[in-house]
């Protein structure tokens, strides 16, 4: 847990405006040495190895990140299906299948839909009826 606290901190601060500040001004900073330094291999290695350190470690970061927030969405779909009357309960389970399994249920849900049309502002539907896309 201790990790997901501290990468949830990390990543909101690696997210704002102000670090983004720091890095252009660290950047701006290592470019006006060059000439100090005669632009020579330890100037080029130090902004090399400092990148490619900070972008490993930011793929952990953006990955926990990303894992948490599709974990969030899921349940909040989850439960928006538990509560709709109509809807197939079976769906909370789709974790468990394979890819097959999910590309039979998507190619099922594309026949549902086929022949089905709607109207996108003011385009006129086949049958002459406009959908109103704001109503369910």
């Amino acid at each position: 847990m201790k990790f997901a606290k501290v990468s949830q901190k990390l990543a909101l601060w690696a997210g704002s405006p102000r670090t983004f500040l720091l890095a252009i001004v660290l950047i701006v900073a290592w470019a006006l040495t060059g000439p100090l330094f005669d632009f020579n291999d330890t100037w080029q290695l130090i902004v090399n190895t400092s990148t490619t350190i900070i972008t490993f470690l930011m793929v952990f970061l953006i990955q926990n990140t990303q894992n948490r927030d599709t974990d969030i969405l899921h349940l909040k779909i989850d439960e928006l299906l538990r509560v709709t009357k109509d809807a197939q309960n079976a769906m909370l389970g789709l974790e468990a299948l394979d890819l097959m399994q999910l590309e039979a249920l998507r190619k099922q849900y594309r026949s549902l839909g086929e022949g089905e049309s709607i109207v996108l502002e003011g385009t006129p539907a086949a049958d002459g009826q406009q959908q109103d896309l704001n109503q369910c």
